[in-house]
Parts: C-alpha cells; structure tokens; sequence
C-alpha cells in the first residue's frame, strides 16, 4: 500500500527544502511521493475504459509526472494538500489529452466504441447516478473536463475522495474543516456532475 501523503511528515520536509526549490528537491519529491502517484494514476485510468486499449498505466504515468515536474517548476506546493491537487490536475489532464487524441479523426479510437464500465470504489463521484455514467471515452472525457468546471471547494474534495482515494474523514483533515462540511462538498459535486453528463 503506498503511503498516506497527508500524514506523511517526510513529504513535509521535502516541500519545506532548506537548500531552495531546485532540481533535486523536485526530483526528490517526486521521487518520494512516486508510490502514491502511481496508486492515483492507476486509479484514474480505471474511468477511461477504452483507452486502455491504446495505452499501459505505465505510459499515462511516465507522462503525468513529466507534466508535474513541469509544473513544479514554477509552483511550490505550500502542503501535502496542495501537492496532491496538483499531481490530480495533471493526471486528468493528461488522460484527458490522450483521450483527445484516440478520439480524433485519424486516432486508433475514431470509429471504435465500448460498453466498459469503470471501476466505482466506495461511493464514486456519480454513485446514485447510473443512469448518467459515462459509457465510452468521449464521456468520460467530458467528465473529468466537467470536473475541472466545479467550484474550487467541490472540485478539491473530488480530488482527494474520487482521484485520491482518501476516505471524508481524511479529507476533513487534510483541508482542515468539518467532516460535515466535506460531505456537503461531496453530494453538490456529484449533483453538478450528474447534471452535467445528463445534459451532455
């Protein structure tokens, strides 16, 4: 099981560097943080179900953290928080552009089609919505793009319940509110993307 990022004091110290934010405190924060990173990408590629037809996790990964180291570049995760918003962004983000290019007019996906369900590991974001789950890659695609579309507070706790795989309480924690207050979070997300694939 990789480790719990938002306990863990080590990932604190590499995102407080005493030597600055270079190279190597990128490198060895993501170095550090790889087991879990893996777990997330894993987890997120299970909601494209015909796009691993095309793709291994391990791709999807490679280019994840590319992306994140990227990004690191020019943000400093301030918290395990915020350091795990990040890696989410740029997961889906580059799910989402590979989704792009399978679905494009010349991609291996153009003309393919699949009935795959994804994975829905205790109460996803659009349990109680089955009518409205995303059947194929264009769907899904739209999904994680409606995603990005949620309110700041919305979008964090699907992050850290759907993307992340942290239990409320965790959460809770983790943002520093009520676990009532995550829970609210939780069902209005799942409403807006209810309604968002059903008026897709």
């Amino acid at each position: 099981m990789p480790p719990d990022l938002c306990s863990d004091t080590r990932l604190q110290v590499l995102l407080a560097h005493p030597d600055g934010w270079g190279e190597a405190a990128r490198t060895a924060l993501l170095e550090h943080a790889a087991g879990r990173l893996l777990a997330l990408t894993r987890k997120m590629f299970r909601s494209y179900p015909d796009l691993r037809r095309w793709e291994e996790t391990d791709d999807v990964f490679q280019a994840a953290m590319l992306r994140l180291h990227r990004a690191l570049e020019d943000v400093r995760p301030e918290s395990a928080r915020h350091f795990l918003n990040l890696a989410a962004v740029q997961v889906r983000r580059t799910l989402l552009d590979m989704a792009k290019h399978h679905r494009a007019a010349d991609g291996a996906g153009a003309n393919h089609h699949t009935d795959g369900q994804p994975a829905d590991d205790e109460g996803g974001a659009l349990a109680g919505a089955r009518a409205a789950e995303p059947a194929d890659l264009d769907e899904w695609a739209a999904f994680h793009a409606a995603v990005d579309r949620l309110p700041a507070d919305e979008r964090e706790v699907v992050h850290l319940l759907w993307y992340d795989g942290l239990t409320q309480d965790e959460a809770a924690t983790l943002i520093g509110v009520s676990v009532r207050t995550v829970k609210r979070h939780w069902h209005a997300a799942r409403i807006r993307l209810h309604e968002a694939l059903a008026d897709g």
